[in-house]
């Protein structure tokens, strides 16, 4: 850009806003547009599709210019957003009408991808979060901030590793760290990496700050004292939403400490695996969220997703979400609930709009419903017995006085934006009406004057009548004008009339011309009031709206128990996991067959369970429904099975699937080393641990000993085991290891074609199938032939230990073939010429030849 003096005041005037906000986009009000200038305009261009054109000159070159309506930035501010950009609103705030020079314009707020609230920008059915990291590997302090909520919370945590699996979990669309971390670290791998001056993490700041904002001495009544490094943390996203929303925050009331140790932890590997609110490919279908959520508000939605992606190890929390949801189902109660929890809405963002002075007139009425509603749920949450649901009952209180305020407040229907007024009912307030009925009455007053002033002075050609240099005026034709009564004083002499303004038609025009503007800002003024009075209001609003959540999460769970058939888990002190006809939440929902449950039996004599069967068996869902039954169980719902008896788990392990990580470098084989290998470091004996197919990424003896020596380590470990292999070697472990028990998926053939059976039974698999099921792919026939010929080949040179078969790992049986490295044992050619050959059909002389002609070729 060039320099200042080049350019017009206004342009001068843009430049030094732009300046303080170099590296985000400036939407600069000019009328009714937001323009954008220079750089922003051709990167604004080609984000949004919308035309660069020009304006001015600036060192000869003309100045590159984008804008779009501010009636209908809305839309393109949420494709911004999506982008991961940021957007400086600057409004102008003097009035164009007085102003000397440009007008005077200010920064209003900054929309950043974690600050925003907007509903039109955010996603209603996911959090939108803003965290910051301080600290080191040895110690991180997190801190995240739902700013669309007011929920705000810190903790710390050890090692890269658990910092990441946490970022994983929150998703956050921001975070920021400080500027003085050495570039590259893994956690600017992330999207929405901000760095941020070392000075905004300063921890006694934080503390200053955090204790002003709750209106505290010290943060020992949350927990947080001691912390200091997530303090820091903290103090920077405070700082930051402040600066991004230039308003104050009074929706964030509170800090909560949480502690992992509190959790069943679940790595990031092990969340994709599970498939809990996104699938596999990225997108939101056939996931354990999709299923089980049949919330009736967004925020219990969201609730929802969270429990999910943070099961608890508290017993005494979990016991009675179950015990609630058992008291839901009595009577068929949350029938009842639910209708009317629908009727509540979205009232956690809401209120942080009102916090944040950015709610829209919608959302108040959206609140007036919500409270109008509330009298007849109370009602209901009287005649439970279940004591949490009692507390929560407790916490949501009714508003009568603030419900009847909004009733007589709010139109029905308001328009979307208070911006042209419409909004405030009749009968509300007597200078508004007066100000509404003076601006809408203007004409017939204007007729009904002139009527009067004909009768009164007997000049037919007299008429009322306005324009905007001169106001109203009462005009007669030049040849009646010396007529005109004393009370007349001339305005405007024009060819062939004069003008007159009487003392009643002053007073008149002083009011309806300022009427209307004075009504817009009456009614804007009356709307700010509201805002206050609800603010006012706001903590127990708040405790209300977190309590509605909750109770929605439980009646869905109530609802979800009876129309899926899950049946309550009991928690025991005892180790032990046994789950009988146990399902797949998301499989049985696809399935155009009846789903084929399954037990699960671990106690204290048998941790690990070695499972062999075919591909496409089953292998993989029974391990993952086992996994979800547990992790549901957790959270406090009911389960997909008949029954389900468990004592606490402390993490959850997946080593399911394979994918390349090409970006990062790794190989499949990489990846799934490195997940095996974090689950090596950190499964306890209270851990559940899913591994599939270990070892299969490599060679086949590389591979068996890698899986062989894993499944022994987590015996040695004693921790919650499903093991699924296809070396059927490894079915020899309980041999050694008197915690481990083999079991299958059963199949069949039948005409060369496998019928998966898919129930467990005791014991190994007595073969792979593999060939059947490359059939059932469509493989070739002639491949498959082919395929089984080699088969039996390495079989019986499995079994006869000839020449070039590697060594045994172990002792092989009928049931259980050794698996040769296809490699290190492929038949040489000249072994496939010599098992054609028939000796005594070549003469002496032909046999001599092919001697020195083998010996040549090999």
């Amino acid at each position: 850009m060039s320099d200042l003096s080049a350019h017009t005041p206004m342009m001068q005037q843009y430049l030094k806003i732009k300046h303080q906000h170099p590296e985000q986009l400036l939407f600069y009000r000019m009328g009714d547009f937001y323009e954008l200038f220079y750089d922003d305009a051709r990167r604004a261009a080609k984000l949004l599709d919308i035309t660069l054109t020009a304006r001015g000159a600036s060192a000869g070159k003309s100045i590159p210019m984008a804008g779009i309506p501010f009636h209908s930035a809305e839309g393109y501010l949420a494709k911004l957003v999506k982008l991961g950009e940021s957007v400086v609103i600057c409004e102008q705030i003097g009035d164009p009408a007085t102003s000397k020079g440009p007008v005077e314009r200010q920064v209003v707020r900054i929309i950043t991808p974690g600050t925003v609230s907007d509903e039109a920008l955010l996603d209603e059915r996911r959090d939108n979060l803003l965290t910051a990291v301080l600290g080191d590997e040895r110690l991180f302090g997190l801190a995240v901030l739902d700013i669309a909520s007011g929920r705000f919370t810190v903790q710390e945590l050890a090692g890269w590793e658990t910092l990441l699996a946490e970022l994983d979990r929150l998703n956050p669309a921001e975070l920021l760290i400080p500027d003085d971390w050495p570039v590259g670290l893994p956690a600017e791998k992330r999207r929405g990496v901000r760095r941020r001056a070392p000075w905004d993490f300063d921890c006694d700041s934080a503390l200053k700050s955090l204790c002003q904002q709750f209106g505290t001495g010290d943060l020992k009544g949350f927990g947080c004292d001691k912390l200091g490094l997530a303090l820091g943390a903290a103090g920077c996203l405070l700082a930051y939403a402040k600066e991004t929303q230039r308003t104050a925050l009074p929706h964030l009331r509170s800090l909560r400490h949480e502690r992992l140790d509190d959790t069943v932890i679940l790595d990031g590997a092990s969340r994709r695996n599970l498939e809990l609110d996104v699938n596999l490919a990225g997108g939101r279908d056939n996931t354990l969220q999709s299923v089980v959520d049949r919330c009736q508000t967004a925020m219990g939605s969201r609730l929802l997703t969270r429990w999910l992606n943070r099961p608890l190890r508290n017993r005494a929390v979990i016991e009675a979400r179950q015990d609630a949801i058992t008291c839901l189902l009595e009577g068929y109660r949350f029938e009842t609930l639910q209708p009317q929890l629908k009727d509540i809405g979205d009232l956690e963002r809401i209120l942080a709009r009102i916090g944040l002075r950015n709610a829209r007139p919608r959302d108040l009425a959206r609140l007036r419903d919500a409270l109008a509603a509330l009298p007849a749920l109370q009602d209901g949450l009287t005649q439970m017995i279940a004591p949490h649901l009692l507390d929560l009952a407790k916490s949501i209180q009714t508003y009568p006085e603030l419900a009847a305020t909004l009733a007589r407040a709010i139109i029905d229907n308001p328009p979307a934006v208070i911006r042209d007024g419409g909004v405030i009912k009749r009968g509300y307030d007597s200078e508004l009406d007066e100000l509404q009925t003076l601006s809408e009455n203007a004409g017939q007053f204007l007729m009904d004057l002139e009527a009067r002033e004909k009768a009164r002075t007997g000049l037919q050609g007299l008429k009322v009548g306005y324009n905007r240099v001169h106001g109203y005026f009462i005009e007669i034709p030049s040849r009646q004008a010396e007529s005109a009564p004393a009370d007349y004083i001339r305005r405007q002499t024009l060819k062939g009339a004069e003008r007159f303004i009487t003392p009643e038609l002053k007073a008149f025009e002083d009011k309806a011309l300022s009427a209307q503007s004075r009504a817009l800002a009456r009614e804007k003024a009356l709307y700010e009031a509201l805002l206050d009075e609800l603010i006012g209001h706001l903590a127990p609003l708040q405790d209300s709206a977190a309590a509605l959540a909750e109770l929605d999460v439980l009646a869905n769970f109530a609802e979800r128990a009876l129309n899926l058939d899950l049946n309550k888990p009991r928690f025991v002190a005892e180790p032990c996991l046994k789950i009988g006809q146990g399902r797949h939440p998301v499989v049985e929902q696809v399935l155009e067959t009846p789903f084929v449950a399954n037990d699960v039996t671990l106690d204290n004599d048998t941790r690990m369970l070695v499972i062999t069967g075919p591909n496409m068996g089953g292998k993989s869902t029974y391990m993952r429904q086992t996994a979800l039954i547990v992790l549901l169980a957790h959270v406090g719902s009911f389960v997909p099975a008949a029954s389900c008896e468990l004592s606490l788990v402390d993490r959850i392990f997946t080593r399911i699937g394979s994918s390349d990580d090409l970006a990062g470098g790794r190989s499949t084989f990489m990846v799934e080393m490195s997940e095996t290998a974090n689950i090596l470091h950190n499964a306890s004996e209270h851990s559940l641990v899913l591994m599939d197919e270990v070892g299969r990424g490599t060679s086949t003896f590389d591979g068996l000993s890698l899986a062989w020596a894993a499944a022994e380590q987590l015996a040695r470990l004693r921790a919650w085991t499903l093991f699924a292999t296809h070396y059927f070697e490894l079915t020899v472990l309980p041999e050694g290891q008197p915690s481990v028990a083999n079991v299958h998926l059963n199949a069949t053939e039948h005409n060369d074609r496998i019928v998966f059976l898919h129930h467990v039974l005791p014991g190994p698999a007595s073969q792979s199938y593999g060939l059947a099921v490359a059939q059932l792919a469509g493989v070739p026939e002639d491949v498959i032939l082919r395929a089984r010929e080699h088969l039996a080949r390495l079989e019986a040179a499995s079994f006869n230990g000839e020449v070039g078969t590697p060594l045994p790992i172990s002792v092989p049986s009928k049931d259980r073939p050794l698996q040769a490295d296809l490699f290190a044992s492929a038949v040489h050619p000249l072994i496939e010429e010599l098992e054609r050959l028939q000796p005594d059909d070549i003469t002496p002389r032909r046999a001599l030849e092919l001697i020195y002609e083998w010996k040549k070729r090999i």
